[in-house]
């Protein structure tokens, strides 16, 4: 089904892989279609509790197709209207994340927020400009030593595209942002990782590892339904007042209390053995 991407789990685990290597995974208007159906598969999948995105070969993503965007250059001096493609592919149409979430997360690529389950990028290399976005609309960033960042955009004359302007201020402030997104220069992962651009650094063709073992542990001591729900807290509770979030905090956790995770959560401490959650899929909650 695929062409532009991997698709494959492990359980817990679903990994989702850009396979462009030869053009250091340059995204095309049907990767965009192929990433938002893994997506939808693996929130479907009971077995799968968290998905790691990464790239084939020597790195995570150079970004948009350069080719694509020399097309858009030209659609815009025509008087064209420009904007991200679709692969026009009716078996790929597929929906990923929760529409509960609402308007706000109804955007081109705001379905990475509205996953419900974790997703975790596995940077194994370059994340340049919409790759960088992509890495940084996952909920969490494991880079390996060797991979590079640049947010591009200004180098190409181009504005802070796809929400990047929204989530990275919100990962590192305001004015480290700023600098990045102004100046598009290239910075290492030691970097990112001081700067809180990734949560962790790992050797060298160590990043979908490191990531398959931090959701194997989520897998194996919490509660799955609590993680997507936490999720869906997070990110909601970013765009509302104090008060809203309180009280939708107080109404799911009175609906946490009765259900059965939070029975075996209990029990399983009482009798200090490994919790049995249940797994979820859409289907199932």
């Amino acid at each position: 089904m695929y062409k532009d991407i991997l698709y494959e789990v492990e359980e817990p685990v679903a990994i989702v892989t850009f396979n462009r290597p030869d053009r250091l995974n340059a995204l095309t208007s049907r990767m965009y279609s192929e990433l938002k159906h893994a997506f939808a598969e693996a929130e479907r999948d009971e077995r799968v509790v968290g998905i790691i995105l990464t790239g084939a070969g020597r790195g995570f993503s150079a970004g948009a197709d350069m080719q694509g965007l020399s097309n858009l250059a030209g659609a815009s001096d025509s008087g064209d209207e420009v904007g991200v493609g679709r692969s026009g592919n009716a078996s790929l149409e597929a929906d990923a994340g929760d529409p509960a979430m609402g308007p706000d997360f109804e955007v081109a690529f705001g379905y990475f927020l509205k996953v419900r389950k974790p997703l975790i990028a596995a940077v194994n290399g370059p994340a340049a400009g919409l790759g960088f976005v992509f890495a940084m609309l996952c909920d969490m960033r494991f880079a390996a030593e060797n991979a590079k960042f640049t947010t591009a955009f200004a180098a190409r004359g181009l504005i802070a595209e796809h929400g990047i302007s929204w989530v990275l201020p919100r990962l590192i402030g305001s004015a480290r942002a700023l600098d990045l997104l102004w100046s598009a220069r290239k910075f290492q992962a030691q970097e990112a990782l001081e700067l809180g651009v990734v949560n962790r650094v790992v050797p060298e063709g160590e990043a979908v590892n490191a990531a398959r073992e931090y959701i194997q542990e989520l897998a194996a001591t919490v509660a799955p339904q609590s993680l997507m729900v936490i999720k869906q807290q997070v990110y909601k509770h970013l765009m509302q007042p104090l008060g809203a979030a309180w009280r939708e905090t107080v109404d799911l956790m009175n609906e946490s209390l009765v259900q059965s995770d939070f029975k075996e959560g209990v029990e399983s401490y009482l009798e200090k053995r490994p919790p049995k959650f249940r797994r979820v899929g859409t289907d199932s909650t």
